[in-house]
């Protein structure tokens, strides 16, 4: 059986990219970086859109649509890096006064780490509920992706981690795979070296065509998940998702060779930002288990 895309869904998504390239195209986002914070009237925008009620039902101001929808739209925001606790908000949005128009920006306590928790207006615990910021004893780290500020919070019960939650944070890194497969492809065609594009030269082509497979199985993997839902799927697809952003960012970083290291190219921004969704819920070592006990009782 073939699965694709149907008309409506390839609107939502192109909708959502030709927003984000007049709002957060290169130049904001290098300046986000620069003077990180969260952009409020950005935060309210997506609001508007209808990205934060996607799946409330029409009656309540939603938008009536599903997780595969939801899915389109967080690849794309992962892959133009757009910052932010937009998966916590998205689930908050049925249950926490202005979640869904943006006016309020949520966070989640999924792990021992929790993302834009100054910023944030409501914190979720892993349970669901509602949690006061001092109660929960957060020690500020330094972040190494510029764009995504944490802290540290005491470790509380084991958790497998909101499936939903996981299954968005997959398609944000399905979405950088996607982007730095584009950055390498675009910078091997330019980049020349003995008179030729570098990406003539057989050990960058590998390179490039692995980025590729990767990606694309990451993607079968993510969208078959948004379809079914089921836990033991999106443990795998989180899996093969977070190995072809983090190790896409990095061969990306090889292709582009010494300039890949400085500041000024974004490689640097997707690998962070790749590490740092890794770590995020759901870690690798938890769905590796998931999926093995899954194997054992089928």
């Amino acid at each position: 059986m073939r699965f694709q895309l149907t008309d409506d869904q390839r609107a939502l998504r192109s909708g959502l990219r030709e927003l984000l390239g007049a709002r957060f195209g290169r130049e904001a986002l290098r300046a986000a970086v620069d003077a990180p914070g969260l952009d409020r009237a950005l935060w309210r925008t997506l609001g508007e859109a209808g990205f934060f009620a996607l799946r409330l039902p029409e009656a309540d101001g939603g938008v009536g649509l599903g997780l595969p929808e939801a899915v389109l739209l967080f690849e794309e925001a992962g892959r133009t890096l757009l910052p932010g606790p937009l998966a916590a908000t998205q689930l908050a949005a049925g249950t926490v006064p202005g979640a869904a128009t943006g006016e309020t920006v949520v966070t989640c306590v999924d792990g021992p780490l929790v993302e834009w928790l100054d910023e944030s207006d409501a914190v979720r615990a892993r349970d669901g509920s509602l949690v006061e910021k001092g109660a929960l004893a957060a020690v500020p780290l330094k972040s190494l992706d510029p764009l995504t500020p944490l802290h540290r919070v005491a470790p509380g019960e084991p958790s497998a981690g909101d499936p939903e939650a996981t299954l968005l944070t997959a398609a944000e890194q399905l979405g950088t795979a996607a982007r730095t497969v584009e950055l390498a492809v675009q910078h091997a065609r330019a980049r020349e070296q003995f008179g030729r594009p570098i990406g003539a030269f057989q050990a960058v082509k590998h390179l490039c065509a692995q980025m590729l497979v990767r990606t694309e199985l990451a993607r079968a993997a993510v969208y078959g998940a948004a379809v079914t839902a089921d836990p033991s799927d999106i443990a795998a697809a989180r899996l093969l998702a977070d190995e072809a952003a983090v190790r896409g960012a990095r061969d990306c970083l090889q292709v582009h060779g010494g300039m890949g290291f400085t500041w000024e190219a974004d490689v640097h921004l997707h690998l962070k930002r790749a590490w740092a969704r890794a770590h995020r819920g759901q870690s690798a070592a938890d769905a590796e288990e998931a999926l093995a006990a899954e194997l054992l009782t089928a």
